[in-house]
């Protein structure tokens, strides 16, 4: 499972990393969840902009990225990228039982991950923007917790992705498992709760499952 990352990272830190204004990135966010506000970078714009993260539609469940026509045709026009520092997977250890860990960098720093967006009515008439972070099999530093991961990019691949004269054949090379060394531990279960965003998400805890107790299993 997938639903979860970070940006705790500062504008400044932002700004040299993507070579964008951060304006409107005025806090870390320890716990990005679905439905909330969140930075993305968008073809063509020199700024971050802040879409709503998404839930994901029937379309996009169980299917590879080559097999579906709705979202291949997103890629074509409506891709983005989304700033992250971290992100967090959920391991199975029993029917009801699943423990947090966080991935991270090695070292630790900033990367994209792949996106898509788009823009629809509201029933009050207002324009919304969301975002989708696409998903790829999970590489070795990620499978034995999770079967899925975001695809992160290298920074030549981010240039690829923002480029609006890419081809489908190079966009679709971007989406791969992330072949680079990538760092993890349990955290805490409160990621669980997405009104919780402070500094204690990041930092490691014993394994505990989602409703805190302890376990043997890491």
């Amino acid at each position: 499972m997938f639903d979860r990352y970070s940006i705790a990272a500062s504008a400044d830190q932002i700004q040299s990393f993507f070579s964008v204004d951060p304006h409107g990135f005025d806090k870390p966010r320890y716990n990005a969840a679905p439905s909330q506000l969140l930075p993305v970078i968008t073809i063509g714009t020199a700024g971050l902009s802040h879409f709503y993260w998404g839930t994901a539609p029937e379309w996009s469940k169980n299917e590879q990225i080559s097999e579906r026509p709705a979202i291949r045709k997103q890629i074509k026009k409506y891709r983005c990228l989304i700033p992250a520092d971290g992100f967090y997977g959920w391991k199975k250890v029993g029917k009801k039982t699943s423990i947090p860990y966080r991935f991270e960098m090695n070292p630790k720093g900033l990367f994209a991950m792949a996106g898509t967006w788009e823009e629809y009515d509201d029933e009050q008439g207002n324009m919304i923007h969301t975002f989708m972070i696409v998903t790829v099999q999970a590489g070795a530093s990620v499978a034995a917790i999770c079967e899925r991961m975001p695809a992160i990019l290298t920074k030549e691949e981010s240039m690829v992705w923002l480029n609006a004269e890419s081809t489908e054949e190079e966009l679709l090379a971007c989406l791969h498992p992330f072949e680079g060394k990538l760092e993890s531990f349990s955290v805490s279960p409160r990621i669980n709760d997405i009104s919780a965003d402070d500094a204690t998400m990041i930092m490691p805890t014993p394994p505990a499952d989602q409703h805190g107790n302890l376990t043997l299993f890491n």
